[in-house]
């Protein structure tokens, strides 16, 4: 491999915002489990937490939609109609009991990473984007899925 097929180094100023974005997912996933009394506190601050983010995560495929002169009507109509997508996931997630929660934010965190695959091919996004959104996708949902596993009621 040359060094000119090497992606481009992944920002520092990315990597400290993206990675520092999974503190509160890692955070409350773990006091979940160790604070017995607090327990069901910070597991709803994390499916809240989980939702803002996943809410958070369509506003790429607005942006692209807007700024993408080769696009034509129906990718871009496709584009804005997803970039809504997460949060109207989201934004049920909040209102189910966390049983149904969590799966629903799970299904639309990786719902999403598919979907930025399909960006990343189209738009010509950084060679860094989509292993970082594999990274954050993936421990988002374990910190989910971690909290409710084995978690009372």
């Amino acid at each position: 491999m040359s060094f000119a097929s090497l992606p481009a180094a992944l920002p520092r100023s990315v990597a400290w915002l993206g990675y520092g974005g999974l503190l509160p997912f890692l955070g409350l996933a773990f006091a979940s489990r160790i604070d017995f009394h607090h327990g069901p506190v910070w597991s709803e601050a994390l499916l809240a937490y989980g939702a803002v983010i996943l809410a958070f995560v369509g506003a790429l495929h607005w942006a692209f939609a807007m700024s993408l002169d080769e696009l034509d009507e129906s990718r871009r109509t496709a584009w804005f109609a997803w970039s809504v997508v997460p949060a109207l996931v989201a934004w049920p997630a909040m209102l189910l009991p966390a049983d149904y929660a969590v799966p629903l934010l799970v299904a639309g965190f990786l719902a999403h990473y598919l979907q930025d695959r399909r960006l990343a091919a189209r738009a010509g996004l950084p060679g860094w984007y989509l292993p970082l959104r594999l990274r954050l996708t993936a421990v988002a949902c374990l910190c989910l899925i971690a909290a409710r596993v084995g978690a009372p009621g």
